[in-house]
């Protein structure tokens, strides 16, 4: 039988991989060839989140390569709940680019992987030279300890992070529907619905118990979350809501770091119908100190938390323009 051949990823022809870290193993879905462009996604998600972006950016002339965060997909998983603290992530991201053969790469993300992103570009400016976030803006670290902030927050209502910490209690909630689950938070956080609410939970509540009913969101196909609830559904949510629990880890981590700016060429892309965009507001109004190397800043009307998917020809044209000039592909 002839020996087969190695896949080599064109602007045509996603190829995944599980590549080498010092933490582990990142699984990566690349596609096309060009300045490499590290993409990051966030809570509940994964690579696939991508899926949309992944072809553009490769049709622009860039190696665009998606990866599973550490607790997803296929990645690593490990045991311990400080082993998805923020400097494993950055370790990780930094990790993926040697491994793929490069010293340098553009990094973009979205809802945690934003802040993961964000901070990979402070902690590695000399790996990261610029950083694009969807949907969850940069606020530079300091301030009161994370988990004292979301105590105070909500009065008799629990914020949904501090919902998350124990470990146990929120998996009991989704792993025996995974994906309804997921359905009720695609759509509760879509343009669509703008379920600000979802993120406070009243005693004795489940988070989901304010997801709404109905079909799912014109953006996501019956496809698309079986895709995502595979996923979930082979490897559980630990992983996933283990980013959660090491907020105060990173507080102490990263103080060396606080209010600290990023000062590569950045790019912001909001959903105007997002609650989280609502909450940083004042993080946005600070971008011209906290992001000095700000190329420019977008909020999309009609467009909720999932900006990528809701929205991919805007945001794939506005991370290509970016792209064009921080960049540049050359012939």
């Amino acid at each position: 039988m002839p020996e087969q051949q190695p896949v080599h990823p064109t602007a045509h022809h996603p190829v995944h991989r599980v590549v080498e870290v010092p933490g582990g193993r990142i699984h990566c879905v690349e596609q096309g060839s060009g300045p490499l462009v590290l993409l990051v996604h966030g809570f509940p998600e994964s690579w696939y989140s991508w899926r949309h972006q992944l072809p553009a950016l490769a049709d622009a002339g860039y190696r665009a390569v998606a990866i599973d965060v550490r607790g997803y997909g296929r990645s690593s998983a490990p045991a311990g709940v400080d082993a998805y603290r923020m400097l494993a992530h950055v370790a990780d991201n930094t990790g993926v680019v040697a491994a793929l053969g490069e010293r340098t790469a553009v990094i973009v993300g979205h809802d945690w992987g934003s802040r993961i992103a964000a901070d990979s570009a402070l902690l590695r400016p000399d790996v990261f030279t610029a950083v694009g976030m969807l949907s969850v803006a940069y606020s530079p670290h300091g301030g009161p300890r994370p988990s004292e902030v979301f105590a105070s927050m909500g009065g008799e209502e629990e914020f949904y992070v501090s919902y998350f910490q124990r470990p146990g209690r929120a998996e009991a909630e989704i792993e025996p529907d995974v994906r309804g689950w997921l359905a009720g938070m695609y759509t509760g956080l879509s343009g669509e619905e703008n379920h600000g609410g979802l993120f406070f939970v009243p005693p004795g509540a489940r988070m989901a118990d304010r997801f709404p009913a109905g079909p799912l969101p014109a953006w996501l196909s019956e496809a698309d979350l079986d895709v995502f609830a595979g996923e979930f559904e082979r490897t559980g949510f630990t992983g996933a809501l283990n980013r959660y629990r090491n907020m105060d880890r990173d507080w102490e981590d990263l103080a060396a770091w606080r209010g600290m700016p990023i000062t590569q060429p950045s790019l912001f892309i909001g959903g105007a119908a997002d609650a989280s965009t609502t909450w940083l507001s004042d993080a946005i109004d600070a971008f011209p100190t906290t992001l000095p190397g700000l190329v420019s800043s977008h909020l999309l009307p009609d467009t909720g938390h999932w900006v990528q998917q809701e929205q991919p020809e805007r945001v794939s044209g506005l991370l290509v323009d970016w792209l064009r000039t921080v960049a540049p592909v050359t012939a």
